[in-house]
């Protein structure tokens, strides 16, 4: 499974597998392991869940490529739950890349349901 890197603007913030997903809504989630640099933005993430466009937040492969998406955001609960747990969130992205970056998520949703999720298209708005 490979592993992404979360940006605030320029800093990388931390990592996550991804390991969720979502593939008619082109969505990727998973836990988010912080790297050094996160405490920069951790009170924002830990008191702000509805709009962190402020922070700039990108998700990147291993190349470097940013994935084009809707949004990005890292759900902090450490200071609500017992055992802390941190979650990065990618909405909106365009197939076909999504099933490229995210084949395992997408031959799930196929054994699930027995079909295709439809291909949505950000561009245009829709299938």
């Amino acid at each position: 499974m490979a592993k992404f890197s979360v940006y605030a603007r320029e800093v990388l913030v931390g990592h996550s597998l991804l390991e969720h997903g979502d593939p008619p809504m082109g969505v990727a989630f998973g836990v988010f392991m912080p790297a050094d640099a996160y405490s920069q933005i951790q009170r924002e993430c830990t008191t702000n869940h509805a709009d962190q466009s402020a922070l700039f937040l990108t998700v990147r492969v291993e190349s470097g490529m940013a994935i084009p998406c809707v949004g990005c955001s890292v759900l902090d609960y450490s200071t609500e739950d017992e055992s802390p747990y941190v979650e990065v969130n990618v909405l909106g992205i365009p197939y076909p890349l999504y099933g490229e970056l995210f084949p395992d998520h997408v031959a799930r949703y196929d054994k699930q349901f027995g079909e295709t999720p439809p291909r949505r298209s950000v561009e245009r708005g829709g299938a």
